[in-house]
């Protein structure tokens, strides 16, 4: 199963690839993807796993050392964390996890007794 292609990536990127550079990035970015979702993932992918693939892996080829800022003479390029690394960001995972059926994280769940919550009572006016 394919996550992006080479062409999405030349497209997006503005610049062409091997077939050995872009295996290595198709490489990283699938095993993050799957690291996170397991085998969750259908064939053809589910709506919005492309695009979290696409950023990912333009990320890791803007930022590939994970930098968070560079000097050279009187030129400053700092990146926001977003650009840092091969990392899934927080809302990419909560992108992949909603993508495929999984609970954004934690705080849907609730361990609370059910008798224990409060009564919510909503008043309209007339």
């Amino acid at each position: 199963m394919e996550l992006i292609s080479k062409a999405q990536l030349e497209a997006l990127t503005g610049r062409t690839y091997t077939d050995a550079e872009f295996g290595v990035i198709d490489l990283m970015t699938t095993d993050t993807i799957r690291g996170e979702v397991g085998d969750r993932i259908s064939d053809p992918p589910q709506p919005g796993i492309a695009s979290v693939a696409l950023g990912m892996a333009a990320r890791v080829l803007t930022n590939s050392g994970g930098v968070s800022s560079e000097q050279a003479g009187g030129m400053l390029i700092s990146y926001f964390a977003s650009q840092i690394g091969q990392a899934m960001s927080a809302d990419e995972r909560r992108r992949l996890r909603r993508a495929v059926g999984m609970a954004a994280g934690a705080s849907s769940l609730s361990i609370a007794p059910e008798d224990t919550t409060p009564p919510v009572t909503v008043w309209r006016a007339l």
